[in-house]
């Protein structure tokens, strides 16, 4: 059973784990049950898509309950409305923070590219993505990652384009896989932290957040063991993602009822 981590009216939002896809994807008798299609059955309900997650992207996936509210929603995510926070593991030793404002470009096998400096305001999308080192373990660095346009692999092409790609992923240059101690992580290391939204029913924003899954506590927990001289690290709150925050959702049961208003 997936875990709810908050719903309101209009909305609910799910901790979607590693390795699922969102919406179909192969058809016939083959083929793997999405997530909305489980999340429906789960709640008796049908659902809508605001916006999707890579396969192996875990963390707070939102849908609408109703066409209204994919509507305003959807728009809400046009809008650059919504703030999206990412946690991954990229490789190599970053310091401080920044902001990395490069088109991205459509290229074969459902990848995309940073444009060249020439390309610049002629190719791609336009695609900008704030980052800040949170921890540094030897040769791996916890970046936390909050993109203000929604991008397909964003991400994941602008952390390569630092340099310093997510430690597992080799379509943007990372590796195929990597042991850490017992632990063999062979998908991205890409979490969806934390999302605040505005409800579609109105009222102060919503911020939702998602617990980092166990894999990933694994990997961090023998990285701050292994790590040389020591964590070097930087205060990280784990709470909302800013002021104005009318909820955070921690666990299913602190969540309020759909009908719940402030």
């Amino acid at each position: 059973m997936l875990t709810v981590l908050g719903q309101g009216e209009g909305f609910v939002a799910v901790d979607k784990p590693a390795g699922r896809l969102v919406i179909p994807g192969r058809q016939g008798p083959e083929a793997e049950r999405d997530l909305r299609a489980e999340v429906e059955a789960q709640l008796g309900r049908p659902l809508w898509v605001v916006h999707r997650l890579d396969r192996d992207t875990s963390g707070v996936l939102l849908f609408a309950t109703d066409a209204a509210a994919h509507r305003v929603l959807s728009r809400a995510f046009e809008r650059h409305l919504v703030a999206k926070r990412y946690l991954a593991l990229c490789a190599g030793t970053l310091f401080g923070s920044g902001q990395i404002d490069r088109p991205l470009v459509p290229i074969r096998g459902g990848r995309v590219r940073v444009a060249t400096s020439e390309e610049d305001g002629r190719a791609g999308k336009a695609s900008i993505t704030h980052w800040r080192a949170v921890e540094r373990w030897g040769t791996y660095t916890l970046v936390e990652f909050r993109p203000a346009t929604g991008r397909l692999h964003q991400i994941r092409a602008h952390a390569a384009s630092l340099g310093h790609p997510l430690a597992v992923d080799p379509a943007y240059g990372g590796a195929d896989r990597l042991a850490f101690g017992d632990v063999v992580l062979s998908r991205v290391p890409l979490h969806a932290a934390s999302l605040k939204f505005p409800p579609p029913a109105g009222g102060t924003a919503v911020v939702v957040e998602a617990p980092l899954p166990s894999d990933l506590v694994c990997v961090f927990a023998h990285l701050r063991g292994q790590a040389v001289g020591g964590v070097d690290s930087v205060p990280f709150p784990s709470g909302s993602v800013g002021d104005n925050v009318r909820e955070t959702w921690r666990t299913p049961e602190a969540r309020p009822t759909s009908r719940h208003r402030r």
